[in-house]
């Protein structure tokens, strides 16, 4: 029994009879001694409502009126829910991000988490009371209202846990946890009992869905415990922690994919110092941000320059660039839209030789060609076509043996 904090994301906020699904797995919480205090988004698609009305006001709405607006779908829901809670026989308090006082950094749509004035929430812990925190939202020291971006109920969550100093946060969400990669995609992909928070990170960075990085990233400074579960079901979830010495690391812990990638090549470009910086400071200050580079080796002293960006930057990336191209005096300015990212991930590649050997020859039998490779201590990404993307997941699973009969084998023998 202990203190937790548990994050509900839209989708299980997403109707009346939703939350009261939700009040009903919190007093179940409480009935079994734990002590709860709830964090939740927006009702599904609130938040993109709201912000296709303040749009429709003006071109360009001012950026401290847009976080007054959006912050207004987490006010519903912790009205609703504290309802909900009280209508259960549990004594529930609803609290603003001011009302918390979760005190941020002033930047409007991305703000960043400053400090937590915990004193009202123990005092609710004390009487036995539930709190219901609006997720997503702060205050600034001029008193504006700040929203934190995406991912900023999570990270409300994981930051009001490692402030309290709780048990365990649980991200609550329409998954059953973390899994060896895309159910959607592989069949027989695995949901995993335990994951480190760098794994996790790594996974959630790379494009897996589950956790936004800030979140994780927040968890792990402050080694919150914290696991993903799922609103509609019991089960134990996925627990993210830190690394442990005597644990079994698998080789490959997880694969993760981004659809939503472009790359753009300037051939032919003056091997000279600088050359980098002449081509990627007029992106990075779009702001655009790159991802994967590769510069070939120069020859008679011409090289060829490569990187990833976002597609929805692919556009505004290249008409920047036509420019960078006159001025360095660059032969050829080309690029591909139709990519996508495909990454391993796993601690135990730190102590094991031939994973990229493997994943490469697993991708060569089907005849997938790599276009870019990237590498840290724990990853290994490279860029296909896109229409190849769900096959190379698939044959990557199988060559590291992730599924659930590769496990079931391994559990009879």
């Amino acid at each position: 029994m202990g203190v937790i904090v548990q994050k509900y994301g839209g989708t299980s906020v997403g109707s009346v009879e939703r939350i009261q699904a939700v009040a009903e797995r919190v007093r179940a919480y409480r009935d079994q001694g734990h002590q709860v205090l709830v964090v939740v988004s927006a009702m599904s698609g609130e938040t993109n409502r709201l912000e296709t009305l303040g749009r429709s006001m003006s071109g360009r709405p001012p950026a401290r009126e847009m976080d007054v607006l959006l912050a207004s779908g987490e006010q519903v829901t912790i009205a609703l829910l504290s309802m909900a809670l009280q209508e259960l026989g549990v004594e529930a308090r609803s609290y603003l991000g001011d009302q918390v006082c979760i005190r941020t950094d002033g930047n409007f749509g991305r703000a960043r988490i400053e400090e937590i004035d915990t004193a009202p929430l123990r005092k609710d812990l004390e009487r036995d009371v539930t709190p219901v925190i609006a997720g997503f939202q702060g205050v600034d020291s001029q008193g504006n209202l700040n929203t934190l971006g995406r991912g900023g109920s999570d990270t409300t969550a994981v930051a009001i846990a490692a402030a309290l100093g709780v048990d365990e946060c649980q991200i609550c969400t329409d998954v059953d946890g973390v899994y060896t990669a895309d159910p959607r995609i592989v069949d027989d992909a695995r949901r995993l009992d335990l994951i480190t928070f760098e794994e996790m990170l790594e996974l959630a960075s790379l494009g897996s869905k589950v956790l936004h990085p800030r979140s994780v990233e927040f968890a792990g400074k402050y080694r919150v415990p914290l696991r993903v579960m799922s609103s509609f079901e019991e089960g134990p979830g996925t627990l993210i922690t830190v690394e442990k010495m005597n644990m079994e690391q698998p080789i490959v812990s997880g694969i993760a994919y981004a659809r939503d990638e472009a790359k753009i090549t300037m051939s032919g470009v003056p091997d000279i110092p600088g050359i980098a910086s002449k081509i990627l400071g007029p992106v990075g200050r779009a702001p655009i941000e790159v991802d994967m580079i590769v510069q070939n080796t120069g020859a008679d002293g011409l090289t060829d320059f490569t990187f990833t960006v976002k597609r929805g930057d692919y556009e505004r990336a290249l008409e920047l660039l036509t420019e960078v191209q006159t001025s360095i005096g660059a032969r050829e300015l080309s690029g591909d839209n139709r990519i996508a990212k495909v990454s391993v991930v796993g601690v135990g590649m730190r102590s094991h030789a031939g994973v990229a050997t493997r994943m490469f020859d697993a991708l060569a039998a089907e005849n997938i060609n790599i276009l870019m490779i990237s590498t840290s201590e724990i990853k290994i990404s490279v860029v296909v076509a896109e229409r190849y993307l769900e096959l190379a997941v698939r044959c990557i699973h199988s060559e590291f043996d992730l599924g659930e009969a590769a496990v079931s084998e391994e559990s009879v023998a």
